[in-house]
């Protein structure tokens, strides 16, 4: 049996978890989320709780009892409280702003880089070298999180560029400086 799938999910108040076949629908205080669960995983709810199954111990049924579960509690989690991702900038000169509903990034390339959020994603700057990017959708917050650091990934030799919160850089040694021309 997985240890995670076999947790329950407690049900909020406020939220409203509603099952069809294998489509889930919750709503909350931020908004409602939907998705189509796999057929094979059975979807129960009891005394406030959702209680998710599985028919078989196959490898398949297993792989997909975890993952169902999962995706189920990050639903109801988006719903009540959402999530938030932060991104570090690192390098003189780099520096991000908000201009309407565009972030626009100055990341040392020969213009500045305007993207637009995905629909559900808002962002917020609140120093120069700070992004925090908030939505109810997990999945969508980091898609549009990696799309902003990918802009500008961080570098070995400086740790220069956009990194997560918390992200630890790996630093790589540079050449050192000998002789030119010496012999061996």
């Amino acid at each position: 049996m997985s240890r995670i799938g076999k947790r329950p999910i407690g049900i909020p108040s406020g939220v409203d978890f509603k099952i069809e076949e294998n489509v889930v629908t919750v709503k909350g205080p931020k908004g409602t989320l939907t998705r189509e669960m796999h057929a094979l995983m059975n979807i129960v709810v009891e005394n406030s709780q959702i209680i998710v199954t599985r028919p078989d111990d196959e490898p398949f049924s297993r792989s997909l009892h975890g993952l169902t579960r999962t995706l189920i509690a990050n639903m109801v989690e988006g719903v009540t409280n959402g999530f938030t991702k932060g991104l570090d900038m690192v390098g003189v000169g780099y520096r991000a702003a908000k201009k309407g509903n565009k972030l626009v990034l100055t990341v040392g390339k020969s213009h500045p880089v305007e993207l637009t959020p995905f629909e559900g994603i808002d962002f917020d700057v609140p120093a120069p070298n700070k992004i925090l990017v908030k939505g109810m959708d997990k999945e969508l917050v980091g898609a549009f999180a990696a799309i902003v650091r990918s802009e500008r990934k961080p570098e070995p030799y400086k740790g220069k560029g956009i990194r997560y919160e918390g992200e630890i850089v790996r630093r790589k040694v540079g050449k050192t400086g000998g002789k030119k021309g010496a012999k061996k």
